[in-house]
């Protein structure tokens, strides 16, 4: 058999388009989208109205795919338009013909745009008639947010149905597929377990992107010597393909990292400690190393958060914000993007002045309280709500701060046996130099004998 040369077999086609799911019980991921009584699932079997679609995620989610599916379930005639070369003609030449399909055979037609975010406005128009009279059923396809990339009067006729990216271990379910079904490799090609990881890896959780790479890797893997004797041994087995087969497929090499490993918390620790040091640029190249190996971006970001305020806390107090944004931010996004985001993070927290007085302050505090330094709050804080409580002498005493002139004023808060105890010592870093001014004024007027 030729993988590659067999035109009547569709082998000559490229290999993602040879693996894509014919039907719904084909399709790997989007699981939330498929329940019994989702609406994709209704419009798949036809138990519900042939409802427009529009279909947003990343790259190589099964945008396409599920548009395929959906013409092929509702038997439909099925038309695809790229928003990249299309123009307003295009389309309602489409509709004029999906108008007269219907009216005429009682035929029903799947109308697969992809990008329609790319679509003008005018082009979009075009479509509400269609869609609006039922003469197509639309299924859009776009990576940018509907709400910004889709005109109102089309998304109301539309159910917007997100795509996530598909996990490893579903790239891992698609790339054994293809390597074992007679359409794909047909076990004529073989993986090594690293190098079937890093193949994985490299995908990102875009299946096209994974089955692209395998096909390229397939055909270069080498193949058996007819001429080879029964005691001859080959200096490597016919159609097996290592990791770097995969690293020269895909001109990335596999960095040395193993998310459950040593190496794991080596780059994350030096990534921390880079950041900790000032040292941006080696902060960026171990950042660089999480991210090509795939490492989840909300991690990275969880990491960021904690060294925000432990190593830069009163410093710049800006940088906690900035992780906490990081983090939203990828959690929303996803790679390839996130790794921008990550990076302006990384970036701000290494040039930010450090500090570490808000960790130091906290675990001396949690220490003087495990110590048993607590003692009884002073009766002058304590809660004088009830008639009760006061007469035992509870908030007797205390100065408002609002009602002094400073806004503060000679008052001991802290129970009797941390009197005077300093927890936070600010630094002269960054603004940090100004909290340190402020507290030193402070506490000058906190020990004030009172009057």
């Amino acid at each position: 058999m030729d993988l590659f040369g067999d035109a009547a077999s569709g082998q000559d086609l490229p290999l993602p388009a040879r693996m894509r799911p014919a039907s719904i019980d084909e399709v790997v991921g989007q699981e939330q989208l498929l329940t019994p009584n989702s609406p994709l699932r209704a419009l798949l079997t036809g138990a519900g109205s042939q409802t427009s679609v529009i279909l947003w995620g990343p790259p190589g989610t099964g945008k396409t795919t599920l548009a395929r599916v959906i013409a092929n379930s509702v038997a439909a005639e099925f038309v695809e338009l790229s928003a990249v070369s299309a123009t307003v003609k295009d389309v309602r030449a489409v509709i004029a013909s999906a108008q007269l399909r219907k009216e005429t055979v009682q035929g029903a037609t799947v109308l697969f745009i992809d990008e329609v975010h790319r679509f003008s406005k005018t082009q979009q128009d075009a479509l509400l008639p269609a869609v609006e009279n039922g003469w197509v059923t639309l299924v859009g396809a776009t990576t940018e947010n509907p709400s910004f990339a889709v005109i109102p009067a089309l998304l109301s006729r539309s159910l917007v149905l997100p795509l996530k990216s598909l996990s490893d271990a579903e790239i891992g379910r698609i790339v054994d597929r293809a390597l074992a079904e007679d359409q794909g490799l047909a076990q004529q090609v073989s993986l090594a377990p690293d190098a079937r990881e890093h193949l994985i890896r490299l995908a990102g959780g875009d299946a096209r992107r994974a089955l692209t790479i395998l096909g390229a890797v397939a055909g270069n893997a080498p193949k058996a010597d007819p001429s080879a004797g029964p005691f001859d041994e080959p200096s490597r087995a016919a159609g097996s393909v290592g990791l770097a087969d995969v690293e020269a497929a895909a001109l990335t090499a596999a960095p040395r990292y193993d998310r459950a490993g040593d190496r794991h918390y080596d780059v994350t620790s030096a990534l921390i400690k880079s950041v900790r040091g000032s040292d941006v640029d080696a902060a960026l190249h171990y950042l660089a190393i999480m991210v090509v190996a795939g490492e989840d971006p909300r991690f990275i970001a969880r990491r960021l958060m904690i060294l925000a305020s432990e190593d830069i806390g009163m410093a710049d107090p800006s940088a906690l914000t900035v992780a906490t944004s990081a983090h939203t931010a990828v959690s929303t996004i996803g790679l390839p993007e996130a790794r921008i985001i990550l990076a302006q993070a990384v970036i701000h927290l290494a040039l930010a002045p450090k500090s570490n007085a808000a960790y130091q302050a906290i675990d001396a505090a949690i220490a003087d309280v495990r110590a048993g330094r607590t003692g009884s709050v002073p009766d002058h804080l304590r809660d004088g709500s009830t008639k009760s409580a006061r007469d035992a002498g509870a908030a007797h005493g205390y100065l408002y701060p609002h009602d002094l002139p400073t806004g503060i004023g000679p008052q001991q808060y802290a129970p009797d046996p941390v009197v005077g105890r300093r927890y936070y010592q600010p630094t002269l870093r960054g603004a940090e130099q100004r909290a340190a001014e402020a507290l030193r004024k402070i506490r000058a007027i906190l020990e004030q004998p009172e009057s």
